[in-house]
C-alpha cells in the first residue's frame, strides 16, 4: 500500500525479501502458504551497512562527495548544514 504507482511485480518484491534474508538481514515464519518478515538485525545496524555501502559504491568512500553531491541536490538546506557543523565542532572540541 505504501508502494508508488505502478507498483513493483510480485517476482521484484520477493526476489529483494530473498536476497535480505540470504544476506541475514531477515527471517521468516511460514503459516501455511504465506510468510511473515521480520528483522533479524537493529535498524541502526541495517542503516549504518546500507550507509556503508552508498557512500562506496556512488562516492568512493568520500564523504565529502557524498555531502557535496546532496548540497547541490537541495536535498539539505542551511539547518542541516548548521546541525552537521555543530556535530563537527563537538567532535573537535572533545579532549582526547
Amino acid at each position: 500500500d505504501h508502494l508508488p504507482v505502478p507498483k513493483p511485480a510480485y517476482n521484484t518484491v520477493s526476489t529483494i525479501i530473498r536476497i535480505l534474508e540470504v544476506k541475514g538481514f531477515i527471517g521468516h515464519e511460514a503459516f501455511g502458504k504465506a510468510h511473515q518478515y521480520y528483522p533479524l538485525i537493529p535498524r541502526e545496524d541495517y542503516r549504518k551497512h546500507a550507509t556503508e555501502k552508498l557512500l562506496d559504491n556512488y562516492f568512493e568512500n568520500s564523504v565529502e562527495s557524498m555531502f557535496s553531491f546532496f548540497v547541490k541536490e537541495k536535498k539539505m538546506d542551511l539547518s542541516d548544514v548548521d546541525e552537521i557543523l555543530k556535530m563537527i565542532n563537538k567532535i573537535k572540541n572533545k579532549p582526547q
